[in-house]
C-alpha cells in the first residue's frame, strides 16, 4: 500500500494559509513548527495535520504562484475527498473564502474548487456512490 502522507507548500504567509486549512480540517492541529534556513534564506515552517497526514508550510516563498488558467508547467491542483462537501463550503465561507468554481455536473460525485491564500487550487470532492466504476464516469 502507498498513501500520501504530506504535501510541502512554499508560501509567503503561514497564518493566512493556516486560516484556510483550519476551516477545511477543523479536526487537525499544528503538529510541529520552527525556524530554519533553506539554501541561505531564513524561513519559518509549520506542519498542520493529524497523526497520519499533514500539510507542511514554509514561509520563504517569493513572487506569485503559476496562473491557474495558463499553460505553465507546475502544480495544477490537489484534491481531498470529503463525506460532507456542504460543511467544507460553509466553513470556508465563514472564514471568508469563496469557491473559485464548481466541478462538472456528475450523477455520482460533487466537487468544488477553492484557491488558498498562496494561490494553490484545492479541489474537494464528495462521492455519491460507493461503486468506484461509477465515481469517475461522465454524465
Amino acid at each position: 500500500m502507498i498513501q500520501l502522507e504530506h504535501i510541502n507548500l512554499v508560501v509567503s504567509d503561514i497564518p493566512a494559509m493556516l486560516n484556510f486549512y483550519q476551516a477545511v480540517f477543523p479536526h487537525w492541529a499544528v503538529r510541529d513548527q520552527g525556524q530554519g534556513e533553506w539554501h541561505g534564506k531564513a524561513r519559518n515552517w509549520l506542519h498542520f495535520g493529524d497523526q497520519y497526514q499533514y500539510i507542511a508550510m514554509s514561509d520563504h516563498g517569493e513572487g506569485n504562484n503559476r496562473q491557474l488558467e495558463g499553460h505553465q508547467v507546475g502544480f495544477a491542483h490537489f484534491a481531498y475527498v470529503t463525506s460532507d462537501i456542504e460543511g467544507v463550503i460553509k466553513r470556508l465561507a465563514i472564514s471568508g473564502f469563496v469557491a473559485a468554481k464548481d466541478g462538472a455536473e456528475e450523477p455520482h460525485r460533487r466537487n468544488v474548487y477553492f484557491v488558498d491564500p498562496a494561490g494553490f487550487e484545492v479541489e474537494f470532492v464528495q462521492y455519491l456512490s460507493d461503486d468506484p466504476a461509477l465515481r469517475n464516469l461522465s454524465s
